[in-house]
């Protein structure tokens, strides 16, 4: 081969390889942000613990079953849920599921947690264990009762010794106060009399504390104001002792946590530690766009230190972050907010919750559809409601009804069993009802002859609902409840949770409804 015929090979050879390069996909650049929040929709309270290589985090259920959902997560911003703490009511409890606190000791789980006494409907704190958490919770009973109620455990290890510090006195005249108090080393008992860490004599409220020993001083953070509700006020604060009993002495600059124009009333978290000095708070916060319709949303943000003055700080100076840079775990944020069920399984998907409080649903999955039935309790005059935590107040839910009998059964927007909102056929009626001060009203109604019908809600701005339904694919037809060109639910969520899109079934236990499938597209 002469010289000129292996300069011209070389440079058909690079146009080639220039060509093929042009031609390739451009990469993407890398992900090196995350967006808050990272645990969305209604996860009030979130505890955060690591174990090996693993995070868990729980957080406030209320009034919803199974109680205290559990996620896990391999780098604090990609979360999935894996179970709930308790599947069954513990014997001693009626309500009020709160403020679940994680802790890892002796190779054993810990959660410390609130609910209401059936005996005297008075909320105080237990405890209960697992080795694995995956498999369930064993459940020991009150460890904490103490005043007309006692709430908000958080567990430090200092120097081996136990200590559980809790918020008193919220439902007495008193000032509210931070107590603390020694466990035994198995963290199962109160080791000794109560002492007062913070003490909050005008009653504004101060509660969710959590503590950090760093630079040979005790941190306590805490939240302050309201929790909860369109007037929250919510806002996170910090004091420091030299010793955990104290004295505290709160920071000057005080709130460090407080909102901005995305997020409301932060607060109520724990922290993890990720490296040396690098402290990451799982804590809530209320979407400004969608307030309460969407409930307090799990966030996550970094705590920095002024090395100068040995106060803390947040990374986005001292309101919530949009975006933040990826932990040093994490390569991408991957968000994943439709919820499509097609009955496929054996089981319901761990997402569906209930009010436990006003009924027993029972559920059936067979040949791809959901048999759906409960026994409400007296005062419950909606029904047997199976529902979803919202993470966008914008969106659309659609089902399919594949059976006719007198029961009704549809779709409904749920706040609690006398405060709801729904679509649904009973019979040869389609009807548009609500709930509403404990009295049930037809809104609208249509005579329908087939038994298969669609229906769908749209919802907007977290309480704007409109209703329609479809006798064939496509055609759907608007069932009108009010003379605005939709349905005001702003009455609908509790003070403490936001109300819940699902199915619903009230009428006799012998005539369940059954369901094709499920879907709940977000529109935002």
């Amino acid at each position: 081969m002469t010289k000129a015929i292996i300069h011209i090979t070389a440079i058909l050879v690079a146009s080639f390889m220039s060509l093929a390069t042009v031609a390739q996909p451009a990469k993407s650049p890398a992900m090196t942000t995350y967006a808050n929040a990272v645990i969305p929709g209604d996860f009030a309270d979130p505890s955060v613990i690591k174990v090996g290589d693993t995070y868990y985090a729980t957080g406030t259920s209320s009034e919803w079953a199974p109680h205290f959902p559990l996620f896990t997560s391999k780098d604090l911003v990609n979360w999935k849920q894996v179970g709930y703490v308790f599947n069954k009511t513990p014997e001693w409890a009626s309500a009020s599921f709160w403020a679940p606190e994680l802790y890892y000791h002796n190779n054993t789980f810990y959660v410390y947690y609130v609910a209401r006494r059936k005996s005297d409907n008075q909320s105080f704190i237990a405890v209960a264990t697992t080795k694995d958490p995956l498999k369930g919770f064993t459940d020991h009973g009150i460890i904490i009762e103490h005043g007309k109620e006692a709430i908000d455990a958080y567990i430090l290890n200092d120097k081996g010794t136990l200590y559980m510090t809790f918020k008193a006195y919220g439902l007495d005249k008193r000032p509210i106060e931070i107590l603390g108090c020694k466990l035994t080393p198995d963290g199962l008992k109160r080791d000794g009399d109560y002492f007062t860490l913070l003490r909050d004599d005008d009653r504004k409220g101060m509660e969710g504390q959590v503590h950090l020993k760093w630079n040979n001083h005790y941190y306590l953070f805490y939240s302050a104001g309201g929790c909860c509700g369109v007037g929250c006020s919510y806002n996170v604060r910090v004091a420091r002792a030299e010793k955990i009993e104290g004295p505290y002495t709160n920071f000057e600059g005080n709130p460090i946590l407080t909102q901005n124009d995305t997020w409301k009333c932060p607060g109520h978290g724990t922290f993890v530690q990720t490296a040396p000095d690098t402290w990451y708070y799982l804590y809530h916060a209320f979407s400004q766009k969608d307030n309460v319709f969407t409930g307090r949303q799990g966030m996550l943000d970094v705590l920095k230190w002024k090395e100068y003055t040995g106060w803390p700080f947040f990374n986005q100076g001292n309101s919530p972050s949009v975006t933040n840079a990826l932990p040093a775990a994490a390569k991408a944020q991957t968000i994943g907010r439709d919820v499509r069920d097609e009955f496929k399984g054996s089981k319901l998907p761990l997402y569906w919750q209930w009010d436990f409080r006003h009924t027993v649903p029972a559920t059936t999955i067979k040949k791809g559809s959901l048999y759906l039935s409960g026994k409400p309790t007296a005062d419950n005059v909606t029904g047997t409601a199976l529902t979803v935590r919202p993470v966008s107040g914008n969106y659309e839910m659609t089902t399919q009804v594949i059976n006719k009998n007198a029961a009704l059964k549809g779709l409904t927007l749920y706040g609690d069993a006398n405060q709801a909102v729904g679509i649904g056929i009973a019979g040869d009626t389609v009807q548009v009802w609500e709930t509403k001060d404990n009295k049930r009203t037809i809104l609208a109604q249509a005579n329908v002859l087939q038994a298969t019908i669609q229906l769908r809600m749209k919802v907007e701005n977290g309480y704007q609902v409109r209703f329609y339904y479809s006798l064939k694919p496509g055609d759907w037809q608007e069932l009108s409840a009010s003379n605005q060109s939709y349905y005001d639910g702003r009455h609908l969520p509790p003070w403490d949770r936001s109300p819940r899109p699902g199915l619903l079934q009230r009428g006799n236990a012998t005539e369940p409804a059954v369901f094709a499938d499920f879907s709940l597209v977000y529109q935002d």
